[in-house]
């Protein structure tokens, strides 16, 4: 199986010399990364909509909240240095293709749910920083930042991660200094740990709150990104990196918890304390903020955090994308695509949703999609707890039975919170619709697979202790080789195009060629007239090109070397293919191109194009 985010797997070396603290530091930023989903857009709707509802009541969710983040996290933590798997990987080799396969989609729904809050956040704050942008312009200039982590993760993960951080710290200096100005009243905020909740409505916030807070793309990711650490994979190595973890992990969350009880306190003492109830969209809250406070640098603050809170997470959400579809299909896209398409999927229905109902439904949509973050969240967690459990996975690195019993009374809440808020939704949408019957058929098929499917990853592993049985291995079963013995090469296409690589090319195929064997010099013509005439055209390149070539035919007959030549014109993806074929040739020898990253994306990857459509050997020099 291929490792985890292959491309900075075991990249940051953490054999340092110094103290504790040093040795912390090396382990130090995958919690970071983490934190971020914590404190995305979609926590600010939640808890501004708590805040000015209910008061300080509902601290105690933002709490209860972080505990279980910081016990599912640390389960991540062990699961990907113990067993060197991330959890899209562990639920691949455990579970049977069907259940692999809705568990898949319902990860890559929270992950599109996560990134539709922090598109909508990120546009609603550059349009209240700029007021001439429009929320609908500034969800398209979102998909420009897909780019940017291409860019920030070729520089590596510890400059991703110092990013992040700076985003980060970004985000709770701005918040601290909004609450000294809010000045919010300590006894009733201390009153809001109290657990209780006010009605259905409170409990509909707090299950938004808990999905915003735990969210099942971060499970998937934490397992992958320990594993950025290189260590020594001996019981001490992995006993000290499990301790330096979880210390990052508790720092990094409770710096999280810190900035959601901000945003959800300055909501209560701000609103909820001046009557403002209602206050759900981020928009009324950033212009409420400066006559209620007093104060214009209150909501400068409150729309720089919001853009930082956009950009940094909108970075977790792309490589957890990254993650799942690796994982669970083992399917390898090119990062700018994997990016731009995780980012078309929330761009695509958060602009259309704009566009229709107007910026005034932003509010209604980022809490939506927080209760969809907690719906999946009980499919993601339940195999987690499974594996951190099964001494195959773990060996001597179980957890602990406290540990164990802890876990399953917090997804338990988590699934009893959501069967509740589930049933009354469905009620209500039955009761409401113009066709309760034709909803009925369309919803409740749904909802019972979901729970047989929530069935089966709670009771089979108990039942089946083998959990591993259905193990798929990434490759065919491997067969025997048998050599084969073919006839010499005929003729070899060797494509040129008059630079420095064409000695390299021309030298391999005259090294592989046998008595008899033709090497056939191959260009194509890519001029606008070549483009447009085939080869029809006439011009000064194609007379340029054609002398080369014959210099090139000329050198290698004088070689004693069997020489043909061809030229195509326009495309090199379609004519290089066409005259293969055409010319019947065994073998294809290329040089490369040399371009690199977004010189490909302008100029196009004529190898990987050319491969996908001859059915001969191609070799590439």
């Amino acid at each position: 199986m291929s490792k985890s985010l292959e491309e900075v797997h075991a990249s940051v070396s953490t054999d340092v010399q110094g103290g504790g603290w040093k040795r912390f530091l090396a382990f130090a930023g995958p919690a970071y990364m983490i934190s971020v989903g914590y404190m995305d857009p979609g926590n600010w709707a939640t808890d501004i909509a708590g805040g000015s509802a209910f008061g300080y009541s509902l601290l105690w969710v933002l709490l209860m909240s972080n505990l279980i983040a910081l016990l599912l996290q640390s389960h991540c933590a062990r699961l990907g240095i113990v067993s060197g798997k991330d959890l899209a990987q562990a639920s691949r080799e455990s579970y049977p293709p069907f259940i692999n396969f809705f568990l898949y989609v319902l990860a890559e729904l929270a992950i599109a749910a996560c990134d539709l809050a922090e598109v909508i956040g990120m546009a609603i704050g550059i349009h209240l920083l700029f007021p001439s942008v429009s929320i609908l312009a500034g969800v398209c200039i979102t998909v420009l930042d897909s780019f940017l982590l291409l860019f920030l993760l070729n520089k590596g993960i510890k400059k991703l991660e110092a990013f992040i951080i700076s985003l980060v710290a970004l985000i709770g200096l701005s918040f601290l200094i909004q609450l000294c100005i809010a000045k919010p009243d300590l006894v009733e905020v201390t009153k809001g740990f109290v657990p209780g909740l006010a009605n259905s409505d409170a409990l509909y916030i707090a299950i938004g709150i808990i999905g915003a807070t735990v969210m099942p793309h971060n499970l998937y990711l934490h397992s992958s990104l320990v594993q950025t650490r290189k260590f020594p994979r001996t019981e001490s190595g992995i006993k000290r990196a499990l301790r330096f973890n979880i210390i990052d992990s508790g720092i990094a969350l409770n710096l999280a918890l810190f900035v959601n009880a901000a945003i959800l306190i300055l909501s209560a003492a701000t609103f909820f304390k001046q009557g403002h109830t209602g206050v759900s969209d981020i928009q009324d809250a950033h212009r409420l903020l400066e006559p209620m406070l007093g104060s214009t640098l209150a909501p400068v603050l409150f729309a720089l955090a919001l853009i930082a809170a956009g950009q940094s997470s909108t970075v977790t959400g792309t490589l957890a994308g990254q993650v799942v579809m690796e994982g669970y299909l083992n399917l390898r896209l090119q990062p700018w695509i994997r990016r731009l398409l995780t980012r078309l999927i929330a761009i695509v229905p958060a602009f259309i949703t704009i566009w229709v109902m107007g910026e005034e439904s932003t509010g209604k949509l980022l809490i939506l999609s927080q209760v969809v973050l907690s719906l999946q969240l009980g499919f993601a967690v339940i195999p987690l707890i499974h594996f951190v459990s099964d001494p195959r996975k773990m060996g001597d690195f179980v957890i602990p039975v406290w540990q164990k019993l802890a876990s399953w009374v917090s997804v338990t809440v988590i699934v009893a919170l959501n069967a509740m808020m589930v049933y009354n939704e469905i009620s209500e949408l039955i009761s409401t619709s113009g066709s309760p019957l034709l909803m009925s058929f369309l919803i409740i098929p749904l909802c019972l697979l979901s729970v047989l499917v929530m069935l089966y990853i709670v009771i089979v592993p108990f039942i089946n202790k083998r959990l591993s049985r259905y193990a798929h291995s990434i490759h065919q079963e491997l067969q025997p080789i048998v050599p084969e013995h073919d006839a010499p090469l005929r003729k070899i296409g060797v494509t040129v195009d008059f630079s420095s690589s064409d000695n390299k090319a021309i030298s391999k195929a005259i090294q592989m060629k046998a008595p008899g064997t033709v090497v056939l010099l191959i260009h194509v013509s890519e001029s606008a007239n070549a483009v447009v005439y085939g080869d029809n055209a006439s011009d000064m390149e194609r007379e340029e090109d054609f002398v080369k070539l014959r210099q090139y035919e000329e050198q290698l007959s004088t070689m004693g070397i069997k020489v043909e030549t061809a030229m195509g014109f326009g495309n090199p993806k379609l004519e290089i293919p066409r005259l293969i074929k055409n010319q019947q040739c065994d073998l294809l020898v290329m040089g490369r191109h040399g371009h690199k990253t977004f010189k490909d994306l302008l100029l196009g990857a004529t190898i990987d194009a050319v491969r996908h459509q001859i059915e001969i050997p191609l070799m590439l020099v």
